[in-house]
């Protein structure tokens, strides 16, 4: 029997390390997209972007789209005024985006690295995924990736690759940092 192709919605390096392990031990062909319109600022996500680069490049992974697709006024816009709720405007604009690709590319399933983290909210991710999906040919594939979450980590350390601090919106780093601004 065939592998099955998915298509990895990759939001930087460290999380997509055991991510990739575990879908290819599960026996699928993984491609990757680097997407993340939300990550403030550009300095950081071209940061992220090179190190997810690099951890492809030393996994082998078949990277597709433009790695320099990058919006962040579409983010701002989409979540200006819905701040409470912006997790989920940016989960549906990089899945939106990557369900597109997998349809183009006529994947089987998609899925995102935002599930190896265990500060993002599964069970709207997965949610979201599964109606954008809406029993298409290309299906998403949710997977409680949080299992390699130390492994992930201590890869990176290994790899000596940059990890980040915050999820990587302006909402986030504030949040991140807040403290230090208390404490000055």
């Amino acid at each position: 029997m065939a592998s099955k192709k998915i298509l990895l919605h990759a939001c930087c390096g460290p999380c997509s390390i055991t991510t990739i392990e575990i879908l290819r031990e599960q026996g699928f062909e993984v491609s990757a997209f680097f997407y993340n319109p939300n990550i403030h600022p550009l300095k950081e996500y071209v940061r992220r972007r090179d190190t997810f680069l690099e951890v492809a490049d030393k996994m082998d992974l078949k990277v597709i789209g433009s790695t320099t697709e990058y919006d962040s006024q579409k983010w701002f816009r989409n979540v200006s005024f819905r701040e409470e709720n912006r997790c989920f405007h940016c989960y549906a604009d990089r899945l939106e985006r990557t369900l597109s690709l997998a349809r183009r590319g006529r994947f089987d399933f998609f899925t995102t690295t935002l599930l190896y983290s265990k500060f993002q909210k599964h069970d709207r991710i997965a949610a979201l995924g599964r109606d954008m999906a809406g029993g298409g040919s290309c299906e998403f594939y949710y997977y409680d990736f949080r299992e390699g979450w130390k492994e992930g980590i201590e890869r990176s350390k290994e790899w000596d690759i940059y990890r980040q601090q915050y999820c990587g919106c302006l909402f986030s780093e504030n949040e991140r940092y807040a403290k230090d601004l208390k404490n000055s």
